[in-house]
Formats: structure tokens, C-alpha cells, sequence
């Protein structure tokens, strides 16, 4: 995200008014002791039942038929189920767990993406209080070694492994599932494997579950949700039932939208992922409203079926992230059977996972404008998957690209001074208590003395004269590094900064200069607008698109227009490289949901950046600044 936000077209002078939502607006109480800051909602929380899957038993009564998920079926037409039926099946499935004997020890594991069996057996499991862990499907699918899927698994023990289809998932399953471990699936044959098959599950009948699930306390884990940004092996969050539901009525009282029109979501964002599982899934369960799944994802050859979803079901809300933006914006400007669906009744736009550039802010509100007729909120957050997942919203008066907002109501933000920056630390019912299985000393510097979690990002008051405005993203502080001269590199706002300077042709950036003279780049391009700027075939390769001649001057350009603006070497880029090899999972230098680990890039491309940096100005793999501000 952008470390400072800027003016936004949102905020221009303007006879073009904003679609009616509520919002909560509580101001924010601040105060400082000495160089360290505390801040928290004015708002009093509102209260909060015991177990997420409450909601699902309370809306089983009020409104049984409504459609809690969906999913497209095999004929292309929507296929849903019911808070009744869900409920119904959640109590067999929960039953056939218990009989099992599973536990937090021997959990149930999801392998599946997104689709009905993986809720009816994700909520089964929270219904009789055996936690389950939904893992990456990248993990089986993608990788070629298991060896994320591996780690998870051994760290977790399960008793039963769950895939929808069998046989989609039979090779990594016979890889790393040992073969005392139950195997259910839906459909295929899992190979030669002795799978159960869920109906088994699903005729099971209820006997002793409902009594098990009156018995859960609200510390009880629900699930267990991986982490998958900074390290090269994931961490496992125990993630309760008082953390999601105290976080859920912290996106009520944040957005009290929710309880006048029961939302409906049209939503891709893995499950596995606690933005997708617990930010959107809650959001729709909590509220009862309703989820469609998008097999869509905003990548090449993927976007169409989301676009096809959006022209079909209008959303009350719409949550992506950067590029799905970016991709929806571009349809929307040419497409009036999609923008008469979309705009028919959305109120808010929200993004996360990273930020969204201010170029593509001002897009989409400019499209959303001369369309609609009426201005969208465009609104962010900040969390983890550690706080489940939220704790700042941009509720304050502030609109623009780099703002997080303000705390939300019941999440207590401590700001401390750490290596030139302001880290931000979390405190409250919906903050993790550790990761699971792991020892003291690996867990050291997860807590503060105060018992609040340090997250590592950096924040910074919008304005330090007015911090009840709020705040703006500062960047990862482990990013940071200091040039030769001791010079500290803000990582997090220059990648902002090179992305929405470089947008559409930019998809992320690695920042470089770890004790050298001056800061590099390593690019990863987007290579099909790279191609189609450099007018070349579906058919061109990944060198040939970053080799040509316009694409090279796009760059020698973007360069620049960067330095123009620099204010020193700490801002000032002096060379960059265009990378022809995509980020690999498998080495942690991607997440499945697109996000770029910097540490293990740096790790694994360490000869590449060496090379860089030691370049002669004539090496043509690299593009030098024309001028570059010492």
C-alpha cells in the first residue's frame, strides 16, 4: 500500500453524490506515553454469540430456504443450499466426526477449494467442535515436491483428510497422507486408495452432536488457518470461535449496512485464506445473507467467468483484490449488460491483500461515475491472519489509496518505534493466543510485554498534528534495509509507488541494494499487456516479450518518471531488471493468492541481484536510470 494517500478523485469538487450505505463513524480515542501510541474506536462492541455456527442454527429458523452458498453445477446453472439444509447436514456430518473421536489433535484437513462440500464439511466439523484446517489446493495442485502440503500435514496430525474429488487430488494425497489416516472425498476414486465416500457421512444420524455443540466454549478452535506471506514454511493460527465472532461483529459495527439488507457476496477469494474464509464467508454467515462462489480469479483466461457470475448476480458488496479491480474496471468501461447487473445494488467497494494503486482509485471511481450515476465507497482495511482477520477500517474522512483507517470497535492499536518506523501491535478477543506447535523460542517477539501481537507492518499517522484521522500503510518493517552510505530504504512505499507508476504493465516489484551503493528493482512484469504493448503474438515467449523494444522503453520511461520525484538515494532508483521467470510457490516466492515474498525472492534470486548490481552500463539485461539523484 502507498505510504501516503493522496487526494482522490472521490474527493474532488463534485455535483455527483454517493450512494446511500451506513457506516459506522465513531471517532477514535488516541493517546500517547511517552514515544509510544495507543488508539482504539470510540464505539462500545456490540455483543457476540458464543459459536460462528450460532448463525447458522438462528438462521436456519428465521429464514430456512434462503441460500447460504452457491455454486454453479456442471449444467451452468446456480446450484444452492438452504440454512436448513445446511444445518441439516452439518449436524450429520458433525455426528460421523464425532464417532471418529477427532479432536484439536487429530483435526479434520480440507484439501478442496472452494465449493459445497468443503462448507457442509466445514461447518460439520465446527458443529461438533472438531476443528478442521482448510489447506491450499496450490499445495497438491501446483507444487511439485508437497512440501508445503507436507509440513502442514505433519504439523497438524489429522484424523481425516477431506477432497471433494478424488481424483483430482489422488497423487498428493498418496504422497503425504499416511495410511491410517481416513480419506473421505465426493467424488473419484482417490487411485487406489480406500476412500470413504461423504455420503457416508452425510446419512449419519445425529445423536449426540447437538449436545456436543451446546458443550463448545467460545475459546474452543474452530479452525486452524495457515499463514503465508513471510516465512518459508507456513504457521498454523488457532483461530476460535470468539475470535471470529467477536471479529464479525466488528465488521457490524463497522458496517451496520449489513443488518438492514442481508448481504450477498459474488466472491473468489480462497477459503484457506483468511480474507476469503473468515472475512467473507463469516460476513455472509453472521449476517444471513448469501455467498456465491466464483470459480473465476482475476489471471489470464480466468477473469471471463467472474465477469460471467457479475452479469448474472448482483452483489450488495464486492470484495477483491488490486488486480481483480484493475481487471472488473477495464470490463466495466465496455461492457453495459455487465454494469447494468453490478452497479444495480452494490453499495460498498473493498479491497485487500495489497494496495490499490491510486491510478487504478481514480479509474474505477471515474467508470463508477459517468455509469452509475452515483459516486461507491471504496473501502480497505487492515489484517492478518493472526487477528482474524480484521482491525482497521477506513472509516474516517480520509479516501484515498494508502489509508488503513481507524480502529475497529473492540481492537485496541499500540504503535511503537521500531527501526526508524511506527510497528503496529493488535489487542483483543479476536487476536490469536500463539501459533500451534510451536515452542517458545520460536514463537519469541510474537507478543509484546503487553500481551499485544506484533505484526510487523509499519504504520504512520495520516496527518501527526490530527492522529484521530487515522492511519496510512508504512511498509513491512523486516523489508527495510540500509544502502552502503546507512541510508534506510522504505520498501513498502517505493513498491507502491513503482507499481501504480507502472500500472498495467507492472505486476510486483522487488525492492534491491542491501548494502550496496544504490537501490535496483527486479520486475515482475505483466506479460500479456507487455505483450500486447510490444504488438506480439499469443505465441511469444517470456524473454522475447521483455526484450522488445517497446517494452524496454516503457521501462526506460518508468524509470524516469520515478526519479523525477526522488528526494535522495533512499528514493531514487538506479537500474531495474524485467524478469522472464515467474515467482515459484514451491520456493515461497508467491502465495496463491498472488502475493510476493520479498525475503525469499532476494533469497533465491541472490546470484541474479548480484549480477545486477555489478553490471557494466552496457549489460542489456538490465535498464539503467538516464538520471538518478544521489
Amino acid at each position: 500500500m502507498n505510504s501516503q494517500p493522496t487526494q482522490s478523485a472521490v474527493d474532488r469538487e463534485t455535483s455527483v453524490p454517493y450512494r446511500a450505505v451506513r457506516i459506522g463513524t465513531a471517532p477514535v480515542r488516541v493517546r500517547r506515553e511517552g514515544d509510544i501510541w495507543y488508539m482504539e474506536s470510540g464505539a462500545t462492541p456490540g455483543a457476540y454469540p458464543k459459536r460462528l455456527t450460532d448463525r447458522l442454527a438462528s438462521g436456519a429458523q428465521a429464514h430456512p430456504d434462503r441460500w447460504l452458498v452457491a455454486r454453479r453445477g456442471a449444467d451452468g446453472e446456480w446450484q444452492g443450499i438452504g440454512y436448513a439444509q445446511m444445518l441439516a447436514r452439518a449436524r450429520a456430518i458433525g455426528q460421523a466426526l464425532l464417532d471418529r473421536n477427532l479432536s484439536a489433535e487429530r483435526p479434520v484437513v480440507i484439501l478442496s477449494g472452494n465449493d459445497l462440500e468443503h462448507m457442509m464439511v466445514a461447518l460439520g466439523a465446527m458443529w461438533a467442535g472438531v476443528p478442521y484446517a482448510p489447506i491450499s489446493p496450490a499445495y497438491s495442485l501446483v507444487s511439485s515436491d508437497y512440501g508445503k502440503l507436507r509440513h502442514t500435514l505433519d504439523l497438524l496430525t489429522p484424523g481425516l483428510v477431506f477432497a471433494t474429488d478424488g481424483d483430482t487430488f489422488a497423487a498428493a494425497i498418496d504422497a503425504t497422507v499416511p495410511g491410517n489416516v481416513e480419506v473421505v472425498t465426493a467424488t473419484g476414486t482417490c487411485g487406489a486408495r480406500n476412500a470413504t465416500p461423504l455420503s457416508a457421512l452425510l446419512d449419519t444420524l445425529p445423536t449426540t452432536v447437538d449436545a456436543a455443540h451446546d458443550a463448545i466454549v467460545p475459546d474452543a478452535i474452530a479452525k486452524f488457518l495457515f499463514t503465508s506471506g513471510s516465512t518459508m514454511l507456513p504457521k498454523a493460527v488457532p483461530t476460535t470461535h470468539r475470535m471470529l465472532c467477536s471479529n464479525q461483529q466488528m465488521l457490524l459495527d463497522t458496517f451496520p449496512e449489513f443488518a438492514d439488507e442481508p448481504p450477498v457476496l459474488v466472491d473468489w477469494l480462497p477459503w484457506n485464506h483468511t480474507f476469503g474464509g473468515s472475512h467473507n464467508v463469516g460476513i455472509a454467515l453472521y449476517n444471513g445473507g448469501t455467498l456465491y462462489i466464483d470459480d473465476g480469479k482475476p489471471v489470464a483466461k480466468k477473469f471471463d467467468e467472474t465477469l460471467r457470475n457479475l452479469r448474472e448476480i448482483a452483489p450488495t458488496i464486492y470484495f477483491n483484490v488490486p488486480k481483480g479491480w484493475e481487471e472488473l474496471t477495464s470490463a466495466l468501461e465496455t461492457d453495459a449488460q455487465l454494469r447494468e447487473t453490478f452497479f444495480s445494488r452494490v453499495k460498498v467497494y473493498f479491497f485487500a491483500g495489497a494496495g490499490l494503486s491510486q491510478a487504478a482509485w481514480d479509474r474505477l471511481q471515474s467508470v463508477t461515475e459517468r455509469f452509475c450515476g452515483e459516486r461507491i465507497r471504496i473501502m480497505a482495511g487492515l489484517g492478518m491472519t493472526e487477528t482474524s482477520p480484521s482491525c482497521l477500517f477506513t472509516t474516517g474522512p480520509v479516501m484515498g489509496a494508502g489509508y488503513v483507517g481507524m480502529p475497529a470497535p473492540g481492537c485496541e492499536v499500540k504503535l511503537v518505534p521500531v527501526s526508524g518506523k511506527l510497528e503496529a501491535r493488535f489487542r483483543g478477543p479476536h487476536v490469536m493466543s500463539g501459533y500451534w506447535r510451536m515452542n517458545d523460542a520460536s514463537a519469541a517477539g510474537s507478543f509484546d510485554e503487553e500481551g499485544y501481537y506484533c505484526s510487523g507492518d509499519a504504520l504512520k499517522f495520516v496527518d501527526p498534528q490530527r492522529p484521530e484521522l487515522g492511519l496510512a500503510f508504512d511498509g513491512r518493517i523486516a523489508e527495510d534495509f540500509k544502502l552502503s552510505s546507512g541510508t534506510f530504504v522504505s520498501v513498502g512505499p517505493m513498491r507502491a509507488r513503482v507499481i501504480s507508476a507502472g500500472t498495467p504493465y507492472v505486476q510486483d516489484v522487488v525492492v534491491t541494494g542491501l548494502n550496496r551503493d544504490d537501490v535496483g528493482l527486479l520486475v515482475f512484469p505483466r506479460l500479456d499487456d507487455c505483450r500486447r504493448l510490444a504488438q506480439l503474438p499469443a505465441s511469444a515467449g517470456a524473454g522475447e516479450i521483455v526484450g522488445a523494444p517497446a517494452v524496454r522503453a516503457f521501462f526506460i520511461d518508468l524509470l524516469d518518471r520515478l526519479n523525477r520525484e526522488s528526494t535522495g538515494s533512499a528514493t531514487a532508483i538506479a537500474r531495474l531488471q524485467l524478469l522472464d521467470v515467474a515467482p515459484s510457490l514451491d520456493l515461497g516466492e508467491i502465495t496463491d493468492k498472488g502475493s510476493i515474498n520479498q525475503r525469499a525472492v532476494l533469497t533465491h534470486r541472490a546470484e541474479l541481484v548480484e549480477a545486477m548490481h555489478d553490471a557494466r552500463r552496457d549489460d542489456p539485461t538490465v535498464i539503467y536510470a538516464a538520471r538518478c539523484k544521489a
